[in-house]
C-alpha cells in the first residue's frame, strides 16, 4: 500500500479541485531530468499550494525552468499548469 495515494477518500482526483490552502512543496528537477518521480528534485520551499504558485510566477522566466510543484499525496503540476492555475479566475490574491 503506498503511503501517498492519488485519490483522496478513495475518490479520484478532480482537476478542477484546487485546494488552494493545502500544504504543497516546490521542488527543481535536476538538469535533464524529465521523470515525474521525486528522484534527483531539490526541495526549494514549502507553503500552501498558492503560495507556492505565486512564488513561481514571480520568478523571472529563466528561473523557472525545472520547477514542480508537489502537492496532495504524488500528484505534481509541472510549470505549465503551475502557470495557468494563476491565470484562473479563482486563484486567490495577493
Amino acid at each position: 500500500m503506498s503511503d501517498h495515494p492519488t485519490t483522496f477518500h478513495a475518490e479520484p482526483l478532480d482537476p478542477t479541485e484546487s485546494d488552494w490552502e493545502d500544504g504543497a512543496t516546490l521542488h527543481r528537477r535536476a538538469e535533464g531530468e524529465s521523470s515525474d518521480m521525486l528522484r534527483g528534485f531539490n526541495v526549494i520551499r514549502k507553503g500552501t499550494f498558492a503560495e507556492l504558485i505565486r512564488f513561481v510566477t514571480r520568478l523571472p522566466a529563466e528561473d523557472r525552468h525545472g520547477l514542480v510543484i508537489q502537492k496532495r499525496g504524488d500528484r505534481m503540476f509541472t510549470l505549465g499548469e503551475i502557470e495557468a492555475l494563476a491565470r484562473r479566475d479563482d486563484f486567490p490574491a495577493g
